[in-house]
């Protein structure tokens, strides 16, 4: 059966896992995260499907079954799964994707590496994607494409369903035209997003350039804009832009620019941080943390998520605060990546090499000043941790939204407040009023917000905590499900409205 609703991401939206019995399928643990926030959608939807890759020996004969029909807490759907060569994967994302476009999305221009891409790979792939796609959907389906790593499948799936509502989301960071353009497949990439009905962006920053982008390659017209809701725009933001891109016109064809942050199930997590197993354990935490203070930071191992900035930082506070020896100490959860990948073995070991080495000239048999978590902590220890930590740094270099932010304040109870740290190149800090902003590029302002948190009274803590709760509660996973839903019924009734009015009358 074909499907009206067809999602497009990489990744599977399960657990796959071998049992005695043979694979199951798992939902994910957490409920936030783009998978199950995705999944949200196919129970919604009369039919849903979703496209993923699968690795495969042989992709003619790959050992699966192509399609298989699951069934779980988010409805029954579909998924197809496309299997891909463990060489396909390696050149269309691990090279292509991370190498190339990664670094540029994020502003890292020094890290880009044309020489290894094999351009026509990651056309063949997104070609595959969007043929499977195109099988799972009904001719007027909305298609809903997600991520870089597919960037040409709009354009294919044009030519294959040119009635269908075709929507892309980015959940990077989107640059500005003197960034984007060093890729030298620019024209190419665009003009496939300018196949879509509607292309999407947590942020009006990242909507901008994209509109900036398509200007300087295409010539596009902008048609339509607006101001940016001032909950969209928090106050003194690096990432703040006070006009927000509608509408762009290509051709006689009209591309809609939505900007909507995705959020986290807030009532979940909240819930969950008073259950009994999770008030234990962090009842557990705050006895064996004693008198000290505990700042928490948690993301992946990556050079976008500035983890090696946080150590610095934290080196810093204890060489010139004495006083704060034995009285604080930094839990960095740093969920390492894929180490095959050298960029991101070498900040593995860079994290690893300092954590050792502000242990070694700080710590004690009593005290040790770092503790480095590299594996994935579960969702309701996590949410313990949070409950629990004095402190939340997050400070990446450069990042799409964040929702560890968001998590954090969901966890928190406004009787022993914690105080939020976050980068101003967070996307989410757009959003997120009553944090600490933070320029992680500048020691002055890392060391001055780390002592500042660490003195703020509770007065200060509970009123800021408080509005950073009604911010994460208003963007949360509900509210981006509702607008996302609303805003594919307009594109698919102008849509079909405009296919009417080109038919021939009878």
């Amino acid at each position: 059966m074909k499907s009206d609703l067809v999602i497009v991401y990489h990744r599977q939206p399960y657990e796959e896992v071998e049992t005695e019995a043979g694979v199951e399928y798992r939902e994910n643990s957490s409920p936030n995260g783009i998978v199950p926030t995705l999944k949200g959608f196919l129970g919604k939807a009369k039919r849903g499907a979703w496209v993923a890759w699968k690795e495969a020996e042989d992709t003619s004969s790959p050992g699966f079954e192509p399609v298989i029909e699951i069934s779980d807490s988010y409805g029954t759907y579909d998924v197809s799964r496309l299997p891909l060569t463990a060489e396909q994967v390696r050149s269309f994302y691990h090279v292509t994707s991370k190498e190339a476009f990664w670094p540029i999305l994020h502003g890292f221009k020094e890290r880009y590496n044309y020489d290894p891409v094999d351009w026509p790979a990651f056309r063949s792939v997104n070609w595959a994607f969007a043929e499977a796609a195109a099988e799972q959907a009904t001719d007027d389906a909305v298609i809903w494409i997600h991520d870089y790593n597919l960037w040409l499948v709009p354009g294919y799936l044009r030519q294959l369903k040119p009635h269908a509502t075709i929507c892309f989301f980015h959940h990077t960071p989107f640059p500005g035209p003197d960034m984007f353009n060093v890729l030298p497949w620019r024209g190419e990439i665009i003009d496939s997003l300018l196949a879509c009905d509607s292309v999407g962006f947590h942020i009006p920053r990242y909507a901008q350039n994209f509109a900036a982008v398509v200007r300087s390659l295409t010539g596009a017209q902008l048609v339509e804009e607006c101001a940016t809701p001032t909950t969209l725009a928090a106050a003194g933001g690096a990432l703040n832009d006070r006009r927000m891109p509608l509408t762009l016109r290509h051709y006689g064809n009209e591309i809609s620019i939505h900007t909507r942050p995705v959020g986290v199930n807030f009532e979940y997590i909240e819930q969950l941080s008073q259950e009994g197993e999770v008030r234990a354990r962090y009842d557990a935490i705050r006895r064996e943390m004693g008198g000290c203070k505990l700042i928490l930071s948690v993301s992946r191992t990556d050079y976008t998520k500035g983890n090696i900035e946080q150590l610095e930082a934290f080196a810093r506070l204890l060489e010139r605060r004495r006083d704060l020896h034995g009285k604080v100490r930094l839990m960095l959860v740093s969920v390492g990546a894929n180490r095959a990948m050298t960029a991101y073995a070498e900040i593995q070991e860079k994290i690893e090499s300092l954590t050792g080495r502000i242990n070694g000239t700080y710590g004690s048999l009593e005290w040790q000043p770092v503790a480095l978590i590299s594996q994935a902590i579960p969702l309701a220890q996590l949410v313990a941790y949070y409950a629990a930590a004095d402190v939340a740094s997050i400070t990446p270099l450069a990042d799409g939204l964040n929702l560890v932010a968001s998590e954090f304040c969901a966890a928190q109870d406004l009787t022993r407040p914690g105080v939020l740290i976050l980068s101003e190149f967070a996307g989410c800090a757009v959003l997120l009023d009553g944090a600490i902003p933070v320029n992680p590029f500048s020691h002055a302002s890392m060391d001055a917000a780390l002592d500042q948190a660490l003195a703020m009274d509770h007065e200060e803590a509970a009123s800021r905590m408080a509005a950073l709760r009604r911010c994460a509660s208003t963007w949360d996973i509900t509210a981006w499900t509702q607008a996302e839903l609303a805003h594919f019924k307009t594109l698919h009734h102008a849509r079909n409205a405009t296919l009417d009015n080109a038919r021939p009358a009878a």
